[in-house]
């Protein structure tokens, strides 16, 4: 019976895992419908995406802030309006200035030398492809819904990989490409702050996630001179 009664809420929400380009509104606590075809893991889910979002969006605008140059280039009003205009459209990080590519290649994109598109936006949008697909493009979780917990775990690795690029990729002058950490003149470590919030989640997730469904990770370590994107 109570199969039944999920299958049926899952037909009345009109498909459980329905994508989107990052969490839903998190309702009020309290009784609702979709709250039936949750599990306790599910909903640990949902927390762990809503705080990798507000991280993620974090990172953004302190990327922007940095480097007012990038949001400049698409003629916006300010950092701030540049972090929404990413962060609240339905666009599934698939966005036209990009030629649509997403993830490792959006990355490559924003760190080439030559590219004369806003990088802030690409590098984004490569980050937080990588999150949504190793988390299935979901808005929600739900319990008939599979998270790979090895691809949350490569996520994870794939974060630390754009952190250390972030900071190594320049130009043919040798100036740095984005702005982010500093030493000098006042050391500024917010930006690895974020990162580390966003690995910290992912793993934990990975963990949880193979717990679950009693997988054992392949963990990778990786040489940062020449580390590379797993693949999701």
């Amino acid at each position: 019976m109570r199969a039944v009664i999920l299958s049926l809420v899952c037909a009345v929400l009109a498909g459980c895992a329905a994508p989107g380009s990052g969490p839903s509104p998190r309702m009020d606590r309290g009784f609702t419908l979709s709250g039936l075809a949750k599990s306790d893991i599910d909903k640990v889910s949902e927390i762990h995406h809503h705080h990798l979002f507000q991280s993620l969006r974090r990172l953004t605008l302190k990327l922007y802030r940095r480097n007012p140059a990038e949001w400049r280039k698409r003629g916006l009003a300010s950092a701030e309006a540049a972090v929404a205009d990413l962060f609240d459209r339905d666009h599934r990080w698939r966005l036209e200035a990009l030629n649509y590519r997403h993830g490792a290649e959006a990355i490559q994109i924003a760190l080439t030398p030559d590219y004369p598109g806003d990088r802030v936006q690409a590098f984004v949008t490569g980050l937080v492809s990588m999150v949504q697909k190793a988390l299935g493009e979901r808005g929600e979780f739900y319990m008939f819904d599979k998270v790979d917990p090895q691809r949350v775990y490569n996520a994870a690795r794939n974060v630390e990989v754009a952190a250390w690029k972030l900071g190594q990729a320049r130009d043919a002058l040798g100036q740095v490409l984005l702005l982010s950490n500093e030493m000098e003149p006042v050391a500024n470590l917010s930006f690895e702050r974020e990162f580390g919030r966003q690995i910290g989640l992912l793993d934990a997730l990975a963990d949880v996630h193979a717990e679950r469904d009693g997988r054992t990770l392949t963990r990778v370590i990786q040489n940062a001179a020449t580390a590379v994107f797993l693949p999701l």
